[in-house]
C-alpha cells in the first residue's frame, strides 16, 4: 500500500512540476512574440545596434581575470542577446538538400 501511494504522489509531483514549466515558457513565448509585434523597424535597427555594441565591450574584455560565476553570466547574457536578436530579425527562407534536389529536377523537366 505504501508502495502505491509512493508512487502515485511521485508521479503527480512530476507531472505538476512539468506543468508548471511548460506554463512559464508558454508566458515567456507570448512575451517575446509581443514585443516583437509592438517595435517598428527603427526600434528593431536601434536594438540589434545596441547588441552588437555590448557584444564588442564584451569582446574587447579581458575575461582572464573574471570569477568562474562572472565568465558564466556573461556567456548566459551573450546567449539571450542571440536568441533576442533572432527573434528580431524574423529568419530567412531555409531550404533542405530534398528541396533543393525538387527544385532542380523540376527545373530540368520545364527546361
Amino acid at each position: 500500500m505504501k508502495k502505491i501511494f509512493y508512487t502515485l504522489s511521485l508521479s503527480a509531483a512530476l507531472m505538476l512540476g512539468t506543468a508548471v514549466n511548460h506554463v512559464h515558457a508558454a508566458e515567456a513565448i507570448t512575451e517575446s512574440a509581443t514585443k516583437e509585434t509592438t517595435m517598428s523597424e527603427a526600434e528593431k535597427e536601434a536594438a540589434i545596434a545596441k547588441m552588437k555594441l555590448r557584444v564588442e565591450e564584451i569582446k574587447a574584455m579581458d575575461k582572464s581575470t573574471l570569477s568562474k560565476s562572472e565568465r558564466k553570466a556573461l556567456r548566459k547574457e551573450l546567449r539571450d542577446m542571440n536568441k533576442e536578436a533572432r527573434a528580431l530579425g524574423a529568419g530567412g527562407v531555409y531550404l533542405s538538400v530534398a528541396a533543393i534536389v525538387i527544385i532542380i529536377l523540376v527545373l530540368i523537366l520545364i527546361l
